[in-house]
């Protein structure tokens, strides 16, 4: 096993997974195409790991169930489907795999997970012959190639989904409180939430207890007020904007009181149920994977999509040193296991869904934005969709670090450590400087490894 991989393994992997036999690390290169140049897998299983799609549960069990049968005609093969609900579980199957050798022959990963796969040195770099393989490099939209590698020469990452945040707004429930346009600045949407509050209505519908969802406002907040998280060989969550940013996100729920109680224990899937049944006037953090949803619910033709807000916590204006960032540089990349022994497999199946058609498919069931770039040009002109293409064009991207996965991990983690005093009533200054601490010292500890 490499160095490299050591280093990864001891500064995110625990004794538990360390305790697998470091032997069966690396596979070999074997190949399984034809004389004729096509793939042959008859007889063979490709074993591929997904997110679970929450807000879709049915609809992802189709488009496998399609997908498979799709490839078993290309190639003969069948697919194994896996999946992980959450980062943590993300993290997990990424760290066993690795330490095994063996596992799933292709991953889906969440782009910020790249940097975490790409410092383990076990997944399949990306050379010329490779690009060919899917297609060529061009035929993917260029900004979503910006997280597949530290630099052009050395990527992992092949772009499957965009996925740029925006918030959903009513703009029935805005109209009728006089608001005309959505807030452009954090503190602004607080105060309009406050407005727009009243009984059963609530101002945000914000997922507290989702899997990915809390971190999100979190480095957005915090690196628009200057702060990158990660700057150099240091960890910054101690850091007061971030803890600014916590106090804001729990706020709305136990200062403002602009959230559902019950938010406590949704997920985004949840938050999302809540504003299209018209009982939040704003939902941040989503995607135009929340479209399929929207359309067949009580708030059709009465919603539309918004640039989150850029400027941080107690501000007007960005301080010098802020990021415009409108969202986190998202999405869905594809890496291919080094170890896999079908690697031939792996890249038909990466080709066919990444090819213009099913991306557009993907597109009309899951809303999420294809990262084909002749299936994305399509989508040009659809106003709806309008706002998330701005943010894309203004989403920036998570440090490229091994430790980034520990770290976002860490920013989860004191989300999920405050659920109990949160429905309790708040949380004390004290455990908030605690968890920022204890979150501080882990980051720094794996940034250290990482190095």
């Amino acid at each position: 096993m490499e160095l490299t991989r050591k280093k990864f393994l001891a500064g995110v992997g625990g004794t538990g997974v360390l305790a697998l036999a470091l032997a069966a690390c690396g596979g070999a290169k074997t190949s399984s195409t034809s004389s004729g140049g096509k793939v042959d897998g008859a007889g063979k299983t490709l074993v591929v790991l997904m997110s679970v799609k929450s807000q879709y549960p049915q609809e992802q069990q189709t488009w496998f169930k399609q997908m498979g049968e799709k490839f078993k005609q290309q190639t003969g093969a069948g697919i194994q489907w896996e999946t992980f609900p959450s980062a943590n579980d993300e993290m997990t199957r990424i760290q066993t795999s690795v330490v095994s050798g063996q596992g799933p022959d292709v991953y889906g990963l969440g782009t910020t997970f790249t940097p975490t796969a790409y410092s383990t040195s076990a997944f399949v770099k990306l050379g010329d012959a490779e690009w060919n393989m899917l297609g060529g490099k061009d035929k993917f939209v260029p900004a979503a190639l910006g997280i597949s590698g530290p630099d052009d020469s050395n990527q992992i990452g092949i772009p499957f989904v965009s996925r740029p945040f925006v918030m959903a707004y009513n703009t029935e429930l805005l109209k009728k409180a006089g608001i005309d346009k959505p807030a452009t600045t954090w503190d602004d949407l607080g105060a309009q939430a406050r407005k727009l509050t009243s009984g059963d209505q609530y101002g945000l519908a914000i997922a507290y207890k989702d899997n990915f969802d809390p971190w999100k406002f979190i480095w957005g907040m915090s690196i628009q007020a200057g702060n990158k998280l990660i700057d150099g060989k240091s960890a910054k969550i101690a850091d007061p904007t971030v803890k600014t940013a916590y106090e804001t996100y729990f706020g709305w729920l136990t200062k403002d009181h602009v959230v559902d109680p019950a938010s406590i224990g949704w997920s985004n899937s949840q938050a999302l149920a809540a504003f299209a049944d018209g009982k939040a006037a704003y939902f941040p953090m989503t995607s135009p994977l929340s479209i399929p949803t929207l359309e067949k619910s009580a708030v059709k033709g009465k919603y539309k999509y918004a640039l989150m807000p850029m400027v941080p916590p107690g501000a007007t204006t960005r301080p010098e040193g802020g990021v415009e960032a409108a969202s986190i540089l998202s999405g869905d990349n594809l890496v291919i296991a080094d170890y896999s022994k079908q690697k031939d497999l792996a890249f038909a199946f990466v080709k066919m869904i990444t090819d213009t058609a099913v991306q557009a498919d993907y597109y009309k069931t899951f809303g999420e934005l294809p990262a084909n770039a002749e299936a994305a040009k399509a989508l040009q002109s659809d106003p709806v969709l309008a706002p998330a293409l701005e943010a894309a064009s203004k989403s920036v991207a998570t440090p490229f670090s091994g430790a980034w996965g520990d770290v976002q991990l860490a920013l989860v983690n004191i989300a999920v450590q405050s659920i109990p005093d949160l429905a309790s009533g708040g949380v004390s200054d004290a455990d908030l400087s605690k968890r920022l601490q204890d979150a501080q010292a882990k980051s720094q500890t794996s940034l250290d490894r990482a190095k």
